[in-house]
């Protein structure tokens, strides 16, 4: 039977192996990467088969949990770094829907701000999306 060294060396080679075949956002890199870990631990002495197994689940779900964290995209704070300027085509009344030109193409938006009411031909950023209706703020108030 061959030793668990060499098992886990196998294991970790696979797992690596399969990240690159069938990508899943290094879940199965990181697996593998535990399983050399405890492979190492096994050549150096670590000979109980159950405490290599919680070592390379416990390793493997932190690893996992800190490549995520180091991979996802920084969320932004402001709504306004994305925003897109456009013009209402109708008034905006207060918590109620209007028209908005934007791209060209006349949309139906609603203020963020539910005390604000927006004249027509006012200039607007576009700061959020909610299905076919646009979310905006006029360009006056943000610049006050």
């Amino acid at each position: 039977m061959p030793s668990s060294t060499l098992i886990w060396l196998l294991a970790g080679s696979v797992l690596c192996l399969m990240e690159l075949l069938l990508p899943t956002a290094f879940v199965e890199f990181m697996l593998g990467i535990s399983a050399f870990v405890v492979a190492l631990l096994s050549y150096l002495g670590l000979g109980n088969l159950w405490l290599q197994v919680l070592i390379w689940l416990s390793l493997a779900i932190v690893l996992v949990v800190f490549s995520r964290r180091l991979l996802q995209p920084q969320r932004r704070k402001s709504k306004i770094i994305d925003a897109v300027i456009g013009e209402t085509l109708t008034e905006i009344p207060l918590g109620q829907t209007g028209r908005v030109l934007y791209e060209g193409n006349s949309w139906r938006a609603r203020c963020d701000d539910d005390n604000i009411s927006v004249p027509p031909n006012q200039r607007v950023y576009v700061v959020g999306r909610e299905g076919t209706t646009l979310i905006v703020m006029p360009e006056n108030v943000l610049h006050s």
